[in-house]
Parts: structure tokens; sequence; C-alpha cells
């Protein structure tokens, strides 16, 4: 991922982009960048991640858990849309993508351009903040191509719309 974000240039709206996924902090994310794209004019992306069904020697085995799999992720999108509606007026733009989770964040940021922020909820058990923001944050921030925001997942409402204007 090299090159300049397209969001960076005049004439191109950002987009916020939550992963959303069945973490209780994910609602935070959601709320946070719902509440930060209407205060800035900014759009947003919400992504659910299906994994790749791995190894099935059964013929339909694996067409059937991954078509459960993606009609599952619809459902977790369109709660998440009904929360960023809710939030702020925003209409998010919907994505359900069949990958392993990092390589789908990867490939939405890499085919659109406009993706600037990458929003995610930090988890608030003793378990950490979570695998993703681990991964994210952790070892790929120094190379990753846009800004990542991370919310503490322990953030009220109210909380949230002070921070996000």
């Amino acid at each position: 991922m090299s090159g300049r974000r397209r969001s960076y240039e005049s004439g191109h709206r950002p987009k916020f982009l939550v992963v959303v996924d069945e973490t209780p902090e994910c609602s935070r994310a959601i709320h946070f960048a719902a509440r930060r794209a209407a205060r800035t004019g900014s759009s947003m992306v919400i992504l659910a991640v299906v994994d790749p069904p791995h190894n099935f020697e059964w013929i339909g085995v694996g067409e059937a858990m991954l078509a459960e799999g993606q009609e599952e992720a619809q459902k977790r999108l369109e709660t998440a849309a009904k929360e960023a509606r809710s939030a702020a007026g925003v209409e998010p733009e919907q994505v359900v993508l069949v990958r392993e989770k990092p390589a789908a964040i990867t490939e939405i940021i890499e085919n659109d351009a406009d993706i600037s922020f990458l929003v995610l909820a930090a988890g608030t058990g003793k378990e950490g903040p979570g695998p993703l923001v681990s991964t994210i944050a952790g070892k790929t921030a120094s190379t990753f191509p846009i800004p990542i925001v991370i919310v503490p997942g322990g953030l009220s409402d109210e909380e949230i719309d002070a921070l996000a204007g």
C-alpha cells in the first residue's frame, strides 16, 4: 500500500471504516465513527468479514457454511447501520468480504482510496484490547496506510459524543 490517499485531496469526501463483529465494544466504534462522520461531513463504511471455510471434503458443506456466515454478517451490518443512523443520522456503506480479517481490512483500504480512518474499539476485559486492536495497532501500526482510531470500549454514548464533536 503506497501512494497518497485520495481522501486527503480537495474534492474528496473522507470515509471512516469500522469493522463490525460480534464483540460488545464494536458498538463503541460505530457510535464514534458515526458521530465523527456527521460532524466532519465525511461518510462511513462498515465492514463485516466472513472467514472462509477450510478443508471441507463433503461437497456442499463449505458452501452452506459460507452462506450462513454471509447471512450472519449481513445481520450484523444491518444492526450496525441502525446504530449509525440512531447515533448521528449517518447512512453507512455496507460491505461483506470473505477473507481472513486482516486481509479483508487491507483489501478494502487498498480498493477505496477515500477511506481515511480505521476506527476500532478496545475491549474492556482482562484479556486485553482484543486481537484486532493488538494486531493492527501493534506490529503493523508503523506501516499502516491510514490513521487508526482506537475508542476505549468502556466509554458511554455521552463521553463518545463529547470526544467526537
